[in-house]
């Protein structure tokens, strides 16, 4: 078997250090780069022991060189209280965090993968989602330094793709939940999770009919790492994400089953560009990949609330 060098950026954060777990357990050798904004030196600790394993703090911004076989570019804040802490952070790491990997890819010949986000699809107008609507995006909201972000590296992967044959993927990235999650990023999952672990009240926005389709992260990572292996002329954008919908407030039942909470369920007003629907397509991963999502929300959340508990 031939070992790969792949670069990880935002390695240590909750999809990341998965990802570099499955390459690492995959026979590769794995560089992870991560300026710890929201990644966390915790999720890979246990990784530092293995000898094809390389932890290195940089930020994405800041060009980087290194020679690898492939690149996962992954590094900018995903949650909203994170990437509303510093807008413009969090831009600058989407757009330039792409330009940078993307000189590195085309000097050294690398492939590199895009984690891109549902976020491109706003406030959907059509349902499911399908890879060729172009999004409902509030430029100017709160959520457009992360939605237009995202939006203007997808951007800069297809023409760095047609004007210097750098070989991409791009992977829309679906609400993601599991072990490791930052308990304090205010995702919907960690939320009720932390909240019924801890009997305080459960706070739903709105009136709780508001849908997501919740991806347990190892089918995001067999996902991701399926689009890294196809041939170089698909680039996609591909949606990876799992189809089964729930309202928020059946989500919020179900955590409160689970975890045994006596929490209550209480009502808040709705933030500003929330999505009311959100179900992914995902009729081109099954026909390119061969891939859909095995693990399903209610044995997803008991292995996500096991982690909590030992976290707590």
């Amino acid at each position: 078997m031939i070992r790969k060098k792949i670069l990880v950026t935002g390695g240590a954060g909750f999809v990341g250090s998965h990802l570099c777990e499955r390459l690492l357990n995959d026979g590769n050798e794995v560089v992870c780069l991560d300026n710890y904004f929201t990644g966390q030196k915790q999720n890979v600790i246990h990784l530092l022991k293995n000898p094809f394993f390389e932890l290195i703090r940089h930020d994405v911004t800041t060009p980087f060189y290194i020679e690898v076989d492939e690149i996962y570019n992954l590094a900018c804040p995903a949650s909203p209280i994170h990437y509303q802490y510093n807008p413009i952070k969090t831009i600058k790491t989407s757009v330039m965090g792409a330009i940078n990997m993307l000189g590195l890819a085309k000097r050294i010949r690398a492939k590199v993968l895009q984690a891109s986000t549902s976020e491109v699809y706003g406030d959907p107008q059509i349902h499911p989602q399908v890879e060729t609507y172009w999004g409902n995006v509030n430029p100017i909201g709160e959520r457009s330094c992360y939605d237009e972000g995202k939006r203007a590296a997808e951007t800069l992967f297809i023409d760095y793709h047609k004007q210097n044959r750098v070989r991409i993927k791009i992977a829309r990235i679906f609400n993601t939940y599991g072990p490791r999650m930052h308990p304090h990023d205010g995702r919907v999952v960690s939320n009720f999770v932390v909240q019924a672990l801890q009997n305080q009240d459960i706070t739903i926005y709105g009136d709780g009919s508001q849908t997501r389709s919740f991806q347990y992260v190892d089918d995001l990572v067999e996902g991701m790492i399926r689009l890294m292996a196809t041939s170089d002329d698909f680039t996609g954008p591909v949606n990876l994400g799992n189809p089964n919908e729930f309202t928020i407030l059946e989500l919020a039942e179900k955590v409160i089953r689970l975890t045994g909470s006596k929490s209550t369920i209480v009502r808040m007003p709705l933030p500003p560009d929330d999505p009311v629907q959100r179900q992914p397509d995902i009729t081109l991963a099954s026909q390119v990949l061969g891939w859909e999502p095995e693990i399903q929300l209610e044995e997803g959340l008991v292995k996500t609330i096991d982690y909590f508990r030992t976290i707590l």
